[in-house]
């Protein structure tokens, strides 16, 4: 192996002693000019199992590769990865044909370890890297041409032409009983020219990520798109495929808004009771809650409160319960019976710190006074129940607030330092903006993005992430006649905001989709009319979300061992390894100058994932 693959892949970034100086041998900032998937200053050719019809050769998971790019020069032996237990690491595996070919199948062999251990071929995941045509470019930083995203698994030979790269997805789960070490196996490509088998070495490191976060996440889901994509009408169908988006959301540490949408809790208003109240029905939601929250592990979840009004700096409509307004007293007996009896159920059930109430979305200055009775409201009558406004804090602003929920740009760190010593919480997001220079979460952008997006989170002592929505597939009024096939076009719409029917505007590649239906879900009239019984189909995008969250983890374990050990260290070793938590410039330097590198970020990960070691090791 040569000293540069040395240096950057898998168990290999244990030589520490190289340090972070070795970034600007990675590539100046005019390596990174022009759109992502023309670069080409990356990658490692894999000499033994290449051949004069094809080349392969491979990358880290961090890169968008275009099709026509010209295979690397660097030669590196064998594919590399390196992780903790109970987390997820990807390489991409790339074919370069000379002559057109057929991929009949991609398949890995067990990975063996150290005194017997083994991560069995289940535990190897490979899809299909799915390339969409895009025509309108987001901003500057795409343009039109064909943008990796969609992950589809190998469901019958994959096409390859000459001189058109086609990128493998090679996705390892580590299982949190196996032993630390490195482990070997094979990647079998089995092509109609024959078979090439290529090395994979995994280091596993020697502690594991937790089960469920400490970073709180919120991502809308729309399951009616589910079930009209998938041809879903009968109840058990329905349920039995959420349950796979579910899986797809608990394996990426990620939580939808609301993970029951088909048990809601039961209201029924009484106001001619004396008093006037609120009778709830929460048994079946209850129990949905407790299996979903258990088996998948979600942070959070949303609760959608009838009666508080609403809406956005579009339009708003006014709080009332069955045509009683919030000043009658009917109103206030029946809303304060409501939110009270909700909030005893989720004290007892444990699950008070994990809701949140999002009933207003970005309010403008006119919406201010609004806001701030809705809040009040709340406030008054069930102080318990988290209330969060995807809006930043400023003094025209008086709102009882608890969680502060800032466009990316829009975040102050100052401010929020002095909101957060009054026990108030931020998250933030990114939807259709920001845009270049930012972090953002579109197709034609470079894929580190969404990874550095958390970094800078955890720099800005951020507690969450929100995004409006995951699986976005259609507007109906840019496809008033027809649901969009997101494969085909991967443009978001517009809905809503006044926009009349047919007409198209554009939101930006992929915004609020990082999840796909199956391909033979593509649209509703895909699978004629047949019932699609599989999981959603994964990103990119989606994959770099899990990267970061795992990341943020990472951080997190580590302040708690230096917490931990606190009087156990000497002053010396405490700044070596607070250091650690520090984000260097080398990742981001501010939310406006980051890299498009993956290999910084890696080098840290085992930096501190070395460091967690060296902790654990002390008693």
């Amino acid at each position: 192996m040569n000293r540069l693959c040395y240096r950057r892949v898998g168990s290999i970034y244990a030589a520490l002693g190289i340090g972070l100086g070795i970034v600007a041998s990675w590539g100046s900032a005019q390596d990174f000019s022009g759109p992502a998937i023309d670069w080409d200053n990356y990658g490692y050719i894999l000499p033994e199992v290449s051949n004069s019809r094809v080349t392969l050769w491979w990358c880290e998971s961090g890169w968008k590769v275009g099709r026509n790019r010209r295979p690397p020069e660097q030669a590196c032996h064998s594919l590399h990865l390196a992780a903790p237990r109970n987390d997820w690491e990807a390489v991409q595996l790339v074919l370069f044909p000379q002559e057109s070919l057929q991929v009949l199948d991609v398949r890995a062999s067990d990975l063996k370890g150290p005194d017997g251990s083994t991560i069995p071929q289940a535990d190897v995941r490979i899809f299909q890297v799915y390339y969409h045509w895009v025509e309108h470019p987001t901003d500057k930083t795409g343009k039109r041409d064909w943008w990796p995203d969609a992950l589809p698994p190998l469901a019958g030979p994959v096409e390859c032409r000459p001189g058109i790269n086609q990128p493998f997805w090679v996705l390892v789960y580590v299982p949190p009983e196996v032993s630390a070490g490195t482990y070997h196996g094979r990647i079998a490509v089995r092509t109609s020219h024959g078979t090439m088998e290529v090395p994979l070495e995994l280091e596993v490191w020697d502690f594991a990520l937790p089960r469920r976060n400490r970073l709180e996440t919120a991502f809308g889901f729309d399951p009616a798109n589910v079930f009209r994509y998938h041809n879903l009408r009968e109840e058990e169908d329905r349920r039995r495929v959420l349950d796979l988006y579910w899986q797809s959301f608990a394996e990426h540490r990620i939580s939808p808004y609301n993970p029951a949408p088909l048990d809601p809790i039961r209201v029924r208003f009484l106001p001619d009771a004396d008093p006037p109240r609120a009778e709830l029905d929460f048994s079946a939601w209850e129990q949905e809650m407790t299996r979903v929250l258990e088996r998948f592990r979600f942070t959070n979840f949303m609760l959608t409160l009838r009666g508080m009004g609403g809406g956005t700096f579009h339009e708003r409509y006014e709080p009332e319960l069955l045509g009683y307004g919030e000043s009658t007293p009917q109103y206030q007996a029946m809303f304060s019976s409501y939110v009270r009896q909700l909030e005893e159920l989720l004290r007892q059930k444990g699950w008070l710190s994990m809701a949140y109430v999002y009933w207003f979305d970005e309010p403008e200055p006119k919406d201010y006074e609004f806001v701030t009775k809705g809040m009040e409201r709340l406030k008054k009558y069930a102080p318990g129940l988290r209330r969060m406004l995807t809006e930043e804090p400023n003094d025209a602003l008086q709102a009882p607030v608890d969680i502060w929920c800032p466009i990316t740009p829009n975040y102050n760190h100052e401010i929020a330092g002095k909101r957060r010593e009054l026990g108030e919480r931020f998250w933030w997001y990114i939807c259709t903006g920001p845009r270049a220079p930012f972090c953002t979460l579109f197709i034609d952008h470079p894929a580190t993005e969404l990874r550095v997006w958390l970094w800078q989170t955890w720099q800005r002592k951020i507690a969450g992430i929100l995004i409006w929505q995951s699986n976005y597939w259609t507007s109906e009024e840019a496809y008033p006649d027809a649901p969009q096939n997101p494969y085909e076009d991967p443009m978001s719409y517009v809905t809503g905001y006044s926009t009349p029917k047919g007409v198209k505007r554009h939101w930006g590649n992929g915004d609020g989709r990082f999840i796909y239906p199956p391909l033979a879900a593509a649209t509703p009239e895909t699978s004629k009319g047949r019932p699609v019984i599989e999981p959603p189909v994964s990103s990119i995008r989606w994959e770099m979300l899990r990267e970061g969250i795992e990341d943020y983890e990472m951080l997190c374990l580590l302040r708690d061992e230096l917490a931990r050990l606190s009087d156990r260290l000497s002053a010396d070793q405490k700044a070596r390894y607070q250091d650690l938590l520090e984000v260097p410039g080398e990742i981001t330097r501010s939310m406006t100058s980051f890299t498009f590198d993956p290999r910084p970020i890696l080098e840290r990960r085992q930096a501190i994932a070395q460091a967690l070691v060296e902790l654990r090791g002390i008693n």
